[in-house]
């Protein structure tokens, strides 16, 4: 069989034709990479053995801008991505597919390097890649490489997230807000900051998982991505018609981080995250949430925010630190776009 040229080598219209271009790449690279039982079967599908009653899918689409990022890639952030999205049903991810949409003439050295920055991130995850589709399109009908990722994870049957909130509850983030954001539009624009900012892009579940050994009764979870914390909040007052009050003060924010939005004139509430989550608990259940996020890696700046409260407008209040509130509404547009 002929050897891809990865070092040298562009994506060619012929590598999603179904033919021997198309067999070629799928063997010498997506199967090499994500090496499992299912995806040896070569079939176009993925028969999985799943007995409990209680199942979790997702998709996720990916379209970020620059491909490779400060702390991570469009390839790692993909599983993350859908993982997470999993993981805030209070489920264990078990399995994922991956759609890829490549452009005639992308460097094959570079889909080499995202396909392995995804094995990684399944394997650290212990999360299989069990089946996908690769599909190319002429040069400059695309922008180098769209990826969608569907999920699938299994709930324990001693979770029971209530999936609603009541005033008096109390929300939690798990820490640091906005570092992905901030790290993508670092790169896009070429920005130069004293302290290099990383994205935060991890996989969750490992997280949640011991937040729900403390208190399987948690109210909500979400993953702050696109709209950021801002988001997540009016989209949760919106839904249970309620309101919130945060804290200024008590928001985890890096000065780096803090730095760079006012240089940029974006606030940090509405930019996306990629490995943080808000929870929202009873208030006599918050301390033990978050001793438990704190005694995981992933929780160490772990901080309670807020607070729901009654009303009829829904609005997302801040209490500032001057002492004032202001109201944090929805974003009519997106401060970033392109940023999963």
């Amino acid at each position: 069989m002929i050897k891809v040229n990865f070092k040298h080598g562009m994506v060619e219209m012929n590598h999603g034709s179904g033919g021997k271009a198309m067999h070629q790449l799928i063997e010498q690279l997506f199967l090499k990479a994500f090496d499992n039982a299912w995806l040896l079967q070569r079939r176009d599908q993925a028969s999985l053995n799943i007995t409990n009653p209680r199942l979790v899918m997702t998709t996720d689409g990916h379209v970020i801008s620059p491909l490779f990022f400060p702390g991570g890639d469009i390839g790692s952030l993909a599983v993350h991505g859908t993982i997470n999205d999993i993981a805030m049903a209070g489920a264990t991810p078990l399995y994922l597919s991956v759609a890829f949409i490549l452009e005639e003439g992308f460097p094959l050295s570079d889909l080499q390097k995202i396909v392995h920055s995804m094995a990684k991130a399944a394997k650290d995850a212990n999360v299989a890649i069990v089946a996908g589709d690769t599909k190319v399109v002429e040069r400059g009908k695309g922008d180098g490489v769209f990826i969608t990722t569907t999920g699938i994870g299994v709930v324990p049957t001693e979770v029971q997230l209530t999936n609603q909130i009541a005033p008096g509850d109390k929300v939690i983030v798990s820490g640091f807000i906005g570092d992905h954001g901030i790290a993508v539009m670092s790169k896009r624009q070429n920005l130069q900051f004293n302290t290099e900012i990383l994205s935060d892009s991890t996989s969750l579940h490992g997280l949640t998982a011991q937040m729900l050994r403390a208190v399987p009764t948690l109210h909500c979870l979400r993953d702050p991505t696109r709209g950021g914390v801002a988001g997540v909040l009016n989209e949760w007052a919106n839904q249970y018609g309620l309101g919130f009050v945060i804290d200024e003060n008590a928001l985890p924010i890096r000065d780096a981080v803090r730095g760079a939005c006012e240089l940029l004139g974006i606030d940090p509430l509405y930019v996306a995250n990629e490995g943080k989550l808000v929870a929202v608990c009873a208030a006599a259940d918050a301390d033990n949430v978050l001793a438990a996020m704190k005694a995981h890696p992933q929780g160490l700046d772990a901080a309670i925010i807020g607070e729901a409260i009654s009303d009829s407008h829904c609005f997302v209040q801040m209490k500032t630190s001057f002492g004032g509130k202001r109201i944090v509404d929805w974003l009519a547009g997106d401060q970033l776009p392109r940023i999963c």
